[in-house]
This record gives structure tokens, C-alpha cells and sequence, in this order.
């Protein structure tokens, strides 16, 4: 009796893989000249000195091994840097008026004026940054975009707004997953479409326990709490490929994370602030180098879908108003 034996071929699906190769050393060289240089222009430089260092990051991180790139220019950043402090010296100037006034009156209304004002430009601020950047960044020449629309930006963050002041912050964990929903849900990477999936309530839960755990631990808790945070972040981005969805998946630890900020801490205090290049590539490394997509996502299926957007207004604006997203 003769034996037959069957054999199973296996394929090993490959999963693409994200990862940051940027080095401390690198980008400390890109730092060091744009700080004199930005020294030397009083401040007029910095538009340059951000474009250098987001094309240094981008063109570190791969997916798949091919590295992003950002087409943003200092020359669009710059028009976009001016045009931002106009719109900021206008309501200075209004702030200031009122302040001089010696009318009650005027004082309330102008400062209701600036305030409103400096509130309207934050929604405004978040669609013109997302446009704007997205729209620069491609990677194997296959854009990304951004297809929200500024009025739903307006409703979505107005009403997390006030919700949030009604019930004294107990809402502003709906309010950050939603404009997550609005600002990811609205994301193109070419062909592919973004979606945020993370609860509010999921986000209170987790920093009601990180709260009463820090406590507990005199602090000692507050590395896996923060871990916890950007895990969450992480893991509820969901990416839409011919109707077929995959996840990104964060293993960040806590361990990992303590080790990271502690380093971090050290490096800065004893360099005096000049190692801040190496806490950058450190951060970016444990954040990308631990971060794996998970499912059916295929970037060599990847179709190009998206125009370019070269107002850049609103992203150096994002950066006066300590506007970070993405």
C-alpha cells in the first residue's frame, strides 16, 4: 500500500508595516540652524524652520517600507504665517481698544468681541490645518485630503463647546471623540477613507481610573494612564479599503512609556533644552515603531484620489493657538 502524503501550501500574508528610522543626531542639525536662524529673522524664518523639520519627519516614516513625504513649503507657510498674525493683531487691536475705553460698556462688548472672535478661529483654525496638511502629504506619490466641510466643523465643536460648559467638563470626553469622528471620518489616504471609532464614555472611564490610580500610587500610575490615552487614540482608527475594513493597533506599554518619558525628562533637563531634537525621534519612535495595522489593508492597491490645497493660513494659525491634531 503505497502512502500518500498531501501538502498544505501556506501563504503568509504580510502585513504592512509603519515605522520611524528618524535619528536625534539628524534633526538636531536641522534644529540648531533653524534657531539661529529664526533668531536672526525675529521669528520671520520660523515658517521655513517648520517646513524643514516636518519634511525630515515625514520622509523618516515608511509604511511598507517607503517613506512619506510633505510637499509644504516655507514660502506657503510664510504667506499663511502673516496672514494669521493680521488676523490676530485685529483682535488684539480690539482687545486693546476696549481695555483703553473708559466706558464699561465698550470694555464688555469688546472683550465679548475678542473672545468670540478667538473661539470662531479655532474650528476655522483645525479645517484650514487638516486641509492644508493632509493635502501636502503623499507617500509613492498617492496623496492624502481632507473632505470636511467647514460647517460641520463649526456645529461639531460648538456644541461640544457648550455641552462641555453646561455640565462642567463632563461632556469634553464626547466632545474630543466626536471631533475625532468629524476630523479622521472626513480623512482620504488616496483611494482608502478613515473612520474614528472611540466612545466618550470609554475615554472617561479611562481617565477616571487613571485620576483615582495616580493618586492611589502618588504618581507612579500616571505612565500607564498616559500610555492608556494614546493607546485609545490609537487603536479605535479604523481605514476603509474597498469595503473591507482594517485597524491600527498600538502595543505601547506602560513599562515602555516610562522608560520614554523618564528619558525624555533627563535628556532635557541635562542638556537644557538642546536635546529636544532627541526627545522628538525617541517619542516618534515609540509611538510609530509600536503602532501595526491589522486586517486587509493593501497600500499597493492604493488609487490616487485627492487634489492638492496650498493655503497653508490656517496651519501656522494652529500652531499660535497650541492646535495639535495630527
Amino acid at each position: 500500500m503505497q502512502e500518500t502524503s498531501t501538502q498544505q501550501e501556506t501563504t503568509v500574508v504580510s502585513r504592512p508595516t509603519l515605522a520611524f528610522k528618524g535619528q536625534g543626531s539628524e534633526l538636531f542639525s536641522i534644529e540648531i540652524v533653524n534657531l539661529v536662524l529664526t533668531a536672526l529673522t525675529l521669528g520671520l524664518y520660523y515658517p521655513w524652520a517648520k517646513a524643514k523639520k516636518l519634511q525630515y519627519i515625514y520622509r523618516k516614516t515608511e509604511l511598507a517600507d517607503s517613506p512619506f513625504t510633505f510637499h509644504g513649503t516655507g514660502k506657503e507657510m510664510f504667506i499663511g504665517f502673516i496672514k494669521g498674525l493680521g488676523i490676530f493683531a485685529v483682535l488684539v487691536c480690539v482687545l486693546l481698544y476696549g481695555w483703553s475705553s473708559g466706558d464699561n460698556g465698550v470694555k464688555f462688548l469688546c472683550f465679548a468681541l475678542y473672545l468670540f472672535g478667538f473661539l470662531a478661529l479655532i474650528p476655522l483654525a483645525i479645517h484650514g490645518m487638516m486641509r492644508y496638511r493632509t493635502s501636502r502629504t503623499s507617500w509613492r506619490g498617492i496623496h492624502m485630503g481632507y473632505r470636511g466641510t467647514l460647517g460641520n466643523m463649526y456645529k461639531v465643536y460648538f456644541t461640544g463647546f457648550f455641552l462641555s460648559v453646561i455640565t462642567f467638563g463632563i461632556y469634553s470626553f464626547w466632545f474630543t471623540t466626536n471631533l475625532h469622528k468629524e476630523i479622521l471620518g472626513n480623512m482620504r489616504f488616496g483611494s482608502a477613507k478613515f473612520r474614528y471609532i472611540g466612545d466618550g464614555s470609554d475615554l472617561l472611564l479611562i481617565n477616571v481610573k487613571g485620576y483615582f490610580l495616580t493618586l492611589f500610587t502618588l504618581g507612579i500610575y500616571s505612565f500607564w494612564w498616559a500610555k492608556d490615552l494614546i493607546n485609545f487614540y490609537i487603536d479605535n482608527i479604523l481605514i476603509e479599503q474597498d469595503g473591507k475594513y482594517s485597524r491600527l493597533n498600538s502595543s505601547l506599554t506602560g513599562s515602555k512609556y516610562f522608560v520614554l518619558a523618564l528619558g525624555n525628562l533627563l535628556i532635557l533637563v541635562f542638556t537644557l533644552g538642546l536635546g529636544y531634537a532627541w526627545v522628538v525621534t525617541r517619542t516618534m519612535h515609540a509611538i510609530v515603531n509600536n503602532c501595526e495595522i491589522i486586517g486587509d489593508f493593501n497600500p499597493d492597491a492604493l488609487a490616487q484620489t485627492e487634489e492638492e490645497y496650498k493655503n497653508a493660513t490656517f496651519e501656522d494659525m494652529a500652531d499660535m493657538m497650541d492646535i495639535g491634531i495630527v
